[in-house]
């Protein structure tokens, strides 16, 4: 989206466009999300942070991250770590993913080494390949505390 600021796992990367979404769009954070609360059966991210609730509107993804993680607490668990990656064709994201790592480990109190962040292309191939969007996908480990 033209005029938005790109925003993933919390970093601010400078870039033409920006994703469109109620927050601030941060794909990489609402998949570790979702994750979080796949994780531990609580719903979605959806169902917790919805897009009709003005509430959220602009909010920071690392504020429905802190979020979620005290649902999970709540819900008797202790995030162990978390593993990511982001799909994008652009833009190049390796100099920001130890900082992104960072910003994520600390909402969720955790040592950086703790949490993954990698990124791949798709070579130019389907909708992201066209630089139409970018993906995220994250996988969590949790520890039940009860």
């Amino acid at each position: 989206m033209e005029g938005r600021e790109l925003v993933l796992g919390g970093v601010t990367i400078e870039h033409a466009r920006g994703l469109d979404g109620h927050s601030d769009a941060d794909v990489l954070t609402h998949a570790v999300i979702d994750a979080l609360l796949g994780a531990a059966a609580l719903g979605t991210i959806g169902e917790h942070f919805p897009d009709t609730d003005e509430r959220y509107a602009g909010i920071s993804s690392l504020e429905l991250l802190a979020m979620a993680a005290g649902l999970v607490e709540e819900a008797g668990y202790r995030v162990v770590n978390v593993d990511s990656v982001v799909v994008a064709q652009e833009p190049r994201l390796q100099p920001h993913l130890a900082g992104m790592a960072t910003l994520l480990a600390d909402r969720l109190g955790l040592e950086q080494q703790a949490v993954g962040v990698k990124a791949t292309s798709p070579e130019m191939v389907g909708a992201l390949g066209r630089t139409e969007g970018i993906a995220a996908q994250a996988v969590v480990l949790l520890e039940e505390t009860r």
